[in-house]
């Protein structure tokens, strides 16, 4: 495996993207050598004792070999082939190989205002900056195809790896969940299945989610959480996204009355259906037609 690296120049309209690449690299560390190598800007330089703060996040993916990593905000973590490590602005953090083992890496530092509101909105934490996801071929082939992407530096490169960056981050994101989920999956996974296909064969009936729960044979405080847990949103809320999401199909694609629309959702209240309608949508289900309409003249 050979060793490459390389720090970005930024332009102010790559800022303006929202999402940049200062660098990325890859190489494999041996084992008792030095780690970081000196051939690294002084800025990115650091000894473990003292360790470093950076001004822009990181990602690093150990493919082989063992190590430690720590920071204040989460204390010692132990590396493997598979860890993920994110680094974050302003955060304290050291990390080495194992000196028996040394480890392959590959990383890209980025910044930039659609990360910050990612982190902002909680998706990644300082408090858990190490994500085990095991070896992925996928991500090994982004973090490979970004380093490659700067080689070169062709016009708009800086937009193109900027994608790839996102996907990463999706990608770790969508995989750390599934292994947060492993512990509830033997049990849960089939109900919460389940209970989606209920839910989507029912939106024109009066069904609830408390209904839901007692055919599944579980306590509704039960599902709930775990529903909420694998989804996002608890059960009602979902089945209330199916039954809108319905409505503007039946409102789009018939004649009938507002009432009408509301009785075949299983809305007992036309008024409440119309209310709840607005509130998801931004406008009433009259109006909802009437744009509609108008947009299909158009």
């Amino acid at each position: 495996m050979e060793t490459y690296h390389k720090y970005l120049p930024v332009s102010p309209e790559d800022k303006q993207w929202g999402i940049y690449t200062l660098n990325a690299g890859y190489g494999k560390i041996s084992n008792s050598s030095q780690y970081p190598s000196d051939d690294h800007p002084s800025s990115y330089y650091f000894n473990f004792k003292t360790g470093r703060v950076l001004s822009e996040y990181q990602l690093i993916y150990i493919t082989h070999g063992q190590g430690i990593f720590e920071s204040r905000e989460a204390g010692n973590q132990t590396i493997t082939a598979g860890s993920i490590i994110l680094l974050f602005p302003s955060q304290w953090h050291r990390y080495k190989p194992d000196e028996n083992t040394g480890w392959n890496e590959y990383w890209v530092g980025f910044n930039g205002e659609v990360v910050a509101n990612m982190m902002q909105h909680h998706f990644f934490s300082p408090q858990a900056p190490v994500i085990h996801i095991g070896l992925n071929e996928e991500i090994l082939t982004l973090f490979y195809a970004i380093a490659e992407k700067t080689k070169t530096e062709h016009a708009g490169y800086q937009q193109l790896i900027s994608g790839k960056i996102l996907h990463l981050l999706g990608l770790i994101y969508a995989i750390g969940k599934q292994h947060s989920l492993e512990y509830l999956r033997d049990n849960t996974t089939p109900i919460v299945d389940r209970a989606r296909v209920i839910f989507r064969e029912n939106t024109e009936t009066k069904i609830t989610a408390e209904q839901v729960a007692e055919e599944l044979g579980v306590s509704y405080s039960f599902f709930r959480k775990v529903f909420k847990k694998h989804t996002g949103i608890s059960p009602g809320q979902y089945l209330i996204q199916l039954k809108m999401e319905k409505a503007k199909l039946l409102l789009t694609m018939s004649n009938r009355l507002v009432k009408e629309v509301s009785y075949d959702l299983g809305f007992e209240s036309c008024f409440y259906f119309s209310k709840l309608f607005k509130e998801k949508t931004g406008l009433s289900p009259a109006n909802y037609r009437e744009e509609y309409l108008k947009h299909l003249k158009h």
